[in-house]
């Protein structure tokens, strides 16, 4: 979606005052994010949505692990509302938290709350929902993390409207924040 296009989606979006909800899948986000090389702020994300895209409600979908409760917290902390999945172990022992079902149900079950959608993925499973939200007028956008990555079946459905994190990495990239104190005194 070029820039203009963007722009013309914000000022009706500013317009008509309307709700806009978001619907992130996290692992998709954040495994999207990772293969360009770099690590989301989540603090900073929710901020660029509530600021540029006026996201009032932003949903994090993720699976559950009982060690993360920091995270958790912190992600709260930041506004997001956390939709858990339980989490089981494969055969390999890694934790899977499959997240799709519910980011599409919690999209049905919000469809009168909010007037547009962003869906937060790069993940096809989600085709459907993009359609039925693009048919019904409710379809902000799609943000994938990365175009390379995106499923065809989802830029299928997304059709224009959809915009890539890719060139966000100035805006959105987590930064050690390191506090080192200067020398006393310069000794050379």
């Amino acid at each position: 979606m070029s820039q203009n296009k963007i722009e013309k989606l914000l000022e009706m979006i500013k317009d008509k005052e309307s709700k806009v909800y978001a619907f992130i899948d996290s692992q998709n986000l954040n495994l999207g994010i990772e293969s360009l090389g770099w690590k989301l702020d989540f603090k900073r994300f929710r901020v660029y949505l509530k600021e540029k895209y006026k996201v009032s409600t932003a949903y994090v979908f993720i699976g559950y692990v009982a060690t993360n409760q920091n995270l958790y917290s912190f992600l709260q902390k930041a506004g997001y509302v956390l939709i858990f999945k339980p989490t089981l172990p494969d055969k390999d022992g890694e934790v899977k938290g499959n997240v799709d079902a519910d980011l599409v149900l919690q999209a049905m079950i919000d469809f009168s709350k909010y007037d547009q959608a962003i869906i937060v993925s790069s993940d096809g499973d989600f085709y459907s929902l993009v359609k039925h939200l693009y048919g019904q007028r409710k379809l902000s956008f799609v943000m994938s993390p990365y175009v390379k990555t995106c499923s065809v079946l989802l830029k299928k459905a997304a059709r224009e409207k959809i915009v890539f994190m890719d060139n966000l990495r100035h805006k959105l990239e987590f930064n050690q924040r390191i506090n080192e104190k200067a020398p006393l005194e310069d000794k050379t």
